[in-house]
């Protein structure tokens, strides 16, 4: 299962193939729309992106999001109450899916510890994963973006099966076994080369 990184940590693993999931991914979102963004490393990314392109409304309950997007006057910012986690900086818990429950974004890009068909997308909380789910119960169109690492791997707390997503966009520069197999469960699989090498 591994062992789960803070934030901080996992901030400069992949950072090339980030960025580019996040450019990927920026291109689903139309101008205006209402984006939910759990917490992550490659969410962070893409909150950056929509910050720079113009008029969009994030709803997020990870912290250093919010703490980015507030100077920007483009961004309308929700940003849920909950419990704070100081590995991930997501706020999680009762309080987070109360308020989640009350929305309804577009698009949740949806940020994971692991992703395969068999256990679906996991992370290593279990208050983070019901967080997570009450993100996707609101939405319409759930993205999992997820590095080379998350492929095939499985952690801790499931948050919700492999048909629950309609995407996912990765940045693996080799065609994985795995990925097969989640294309063959009808979700749309998105690959860029990021030049970063696997093993990096």
């Amino acid at each position: 299962m591994g062992v789960e990184l803070p934030l901080r940590r996992r901030a400069d693993r992949f950072h090339t193939e980030k960025r580019a999931i996040a450019a990927v991914a920026v291109e689903l979102v139309a101008h205006g729309a209402v984006v939910g963004l759990t917490g992550g490393t490659t969410t962070t990314e893409i909150a950056r992106l929509l910050a720079q392109r113009g008029p969009v409304t994030i709803v997020t309950n990870a912290v250093n999001i919010a703490a980015e997007m507030v100077p920007h006057p483009d961004v309308s910012l929700v940003v849920t109450g909950g419990q704070a986690r100081s590995r991930t900086s997501e706020l999680v818990g009762p309080g987070a899916e109360k308020m989640l429950a009350e929305y309804h974004t577009d698009i949740t890009f949806l940020g994971v510890d692991g992703i395969s068909v068999d256990h679906g997308c996991t992370t290593h909380d279990a208050l983070e994963a019901a967080t997570n789910r009450a993100f996707l119960a609101g939405t319409a169109e759930t993205v999992v973006v997820a590095d080379h690492s998350k492929i095939g791997r499985a952690t801790f707390a499931r948050i919700c099966p492999i048909a629950a997503v309609r995407r996912l966009i990765t940045g693996t520069c080799l065609e994985h076994d795995e990925l097969t197999r989640i294309r063959d469960r009808g979700v749309i699989v998105t690959t860029t080369d990021s030049g970063e090498h696997p093993d990096a």
